[in-house]
């Protein structure tokens, strides 16, 4: 992973929750919090929040009792999630890391991460600070998503990238988001970290977008996947090339892709 791969701020964070949150992110959200209530916990850290899909889905599920805090590296995506709001006064905002969390031993009954592990630059460390906050036998419940070839819109966005810029492509949409879906190595880089238990779930779910425009926007605007894309050339020809050729495979009205990601729970 690079430096950039971690960069959310500009007008990402706007572009991410009003375009790859429904997209993508809101069907596993809502099914992460569902896990996470079955628990019936009296208090939630959330890690690697964003803009506030799990946590808006966490709200509204858990009862008023149970607390809920959300952290996360990027200061302007948690400035947009604790903009909305229903989560105002009902969550904790706090900017933090996730290999080096300040919160004391033992605090919290759940530890919930959407799609934020892939992006832990020490995965081993990132996991020893999630079990050492939890209370003993808590919960640590997050998402990664499978590789890129399971994800359709992903993947014709990345090969639309790879044909724009074929002596420099873009390699962040499967260097990183897609770049974490070993279930064995997942596995193993738990018990490393001293977890217990491990069950891991394949979970598939369909992608919509208005039109293939949309989701070219969603990928190459609202993702640091721009960051690359800047740095070779325009961001608007990238998002037209993406548009092509998710309209070839796809239709150029309403579409739908496959999106698969592995929802893994682990006991401290």
């Amino acid at each position: 992973m690079q430096a950039a791969d971690k960069h959310f701020a500009g007008s990402i964070p706007e572009i991410y929750d009003t375009l790859m949150v429904p997209l993508i992110f809101e069907p596993y959200a809502r099914d992460l919090a569902a896990r996470v209530v079955r628990f019936a916990p009296r208090s939630v850290l959330e890690i690697a929040t964003g803009t506030g899909a799990v946590t808006s889905a966490l709200a509204s599920q858990l009862p008023a009792q149970c607390t809920i805090t959300a952290s996360d590296l990027n200061q302007p995506m948690l400035d947009r999630a604790a903009a909305k709001p229903a989560l105002q006064g009902r969550v904790t905002f706090q900017q933090a890391d996730a290999l080096a969390l300040p919160f004391e031993d033992g605090k919290f009954d759940i530890v919930a991460c959407q799609f934020g592990a892939m992006f832990f630059p020490d995965r081993i460390k990132g996991y020893r600070e999630a079990r050492r906050v939890l209370k003993p036998g808590g919960h640590f419940v997050f998402n990664v998503w499978d590789e890129i070839g399971t994800n359709d819109f992903a993947n014709i966005v990345h090969q639309s990238l790879a044909t724009l810029f074929p002596n420099d492509p873009s390699a962040f949409m499967a260097r990183t988001p897609h770049g974490y879906y070993d279930l064995e190595k997942i596995r193993g880089e738990l018990r490393a970290a001293g977890f217990t238990d491990v069950s891991i779930e394949t979970i598939d779910h369909v992608s919509k977008a208005a039109s293939p425009k949309v989701a070219a926007v969603a990928y190459c605007q609202g993702t640091p996947m721009r960051n690359e894309i800047e740095a070779r050339g325009s961001l608007e020809a990238a998002t037209e090339a993406a548009t092509e050729l998710l309209s070839q495979r796809f239709g150029s009205g309403a579409i739908e892709g496959r999106i698969r990601a592995h929802v893994v729970t682990a006991s401290a």
